[in-house]
């Protein structure tokens, strides 16, 4: 399946960052035009997160078809109806499971509302998804990211986008969350346009799959 080109806003911004880091310019020389994956905004698109939290891409991709392919495991209300073994077969952790039954549970009880997050700002949004039992900031940025498209979010606590930012600025070591964020800086409003460019440097240096390879719902 083609993908498709970045969206006309998110060109224009990326056209703006990469004349003010020549390094960005640089992974679109070297590994080729920008890919422009999105997700479901709402539930699937929170539970995609939820399943891609602290293991490797291509694991989370294998989980992530799995588990989409659990009749009604897209639907907070029908999820919660199902046994926790078909959960754990497809490959949910315990604790997992757990956290996308508090999903399920926020989005049934007006915690999360799919179009109220859309129209949050990007720091007002990320504070609602965090109340929620089992979703972090890095779960809250990557779908602010990946399913509302916002430009200037940045999860600094992924160590893929560590890895490769340390390797594209050539840095001694690769940087904790902090010092990922205070680099990330550079970089703002755009920060969203440069984690998607350092995921494309990441999959280009490793042939490993990135988080933007995560199948769409």
């Amino acid at each position: 399946m083609q993908i498709p080109p970045p969206p006309p806003d998110a060109q224009h911004a990326l056209n703006l960052l990469v004349v003010r880091d020549p390094d960005m310019a640089g992974i679109l020389e070297r590994a080729g035009p920008l890919p422009w994956r999105s997700r479901t905004p709402g539930f699937p698109g929170l539970l995609q997160a939820i399943v891609a939290q602290l293991i490797s891409n291509a694991a989370a991709s294998a989980i992530w078809n799995r588990v989409r392919a659990i009749p009604g495991a897209l639907d907070p209300a029908t999820l919660l109806t199902l046994p926790e073994d078909a959960l754990r077969t497809a490959g949910l952790s315990r604790p997992k499971v757990a956290h996308a039954r508090a999903l399920a549970e926020a989005f049934l009880d007006g915690t999360l509302d799919t179009e109220a997050l859309s129209r949050m700002d990007d720091a007002m949004a990320i504070k609602t998804i965090v109340s929620v039992r089992g979703l972090g900031p890095w779960t809250a940025e990557i779908y602010l990211l990946f399913a509302l498209g916002r430009l200037d979010v940045f999860p600094a606590g992924d160590v893929a986008l560590a890895a490769a930012a340390a390797d594209l600025k050539r840095l001694p070591a690769r940087p904790n969350p902090v010092a990922l964020r205070a680099l990330s800086e550079m970089w703002r409003p755009h920060r969203a346009l440069a984690a998607r460019l350092l995921w494309h440097h990441w999959r280009y240096l490793t042939g490993r799959p990135a988080m933007d390879d995560f199948p769409a719902n």
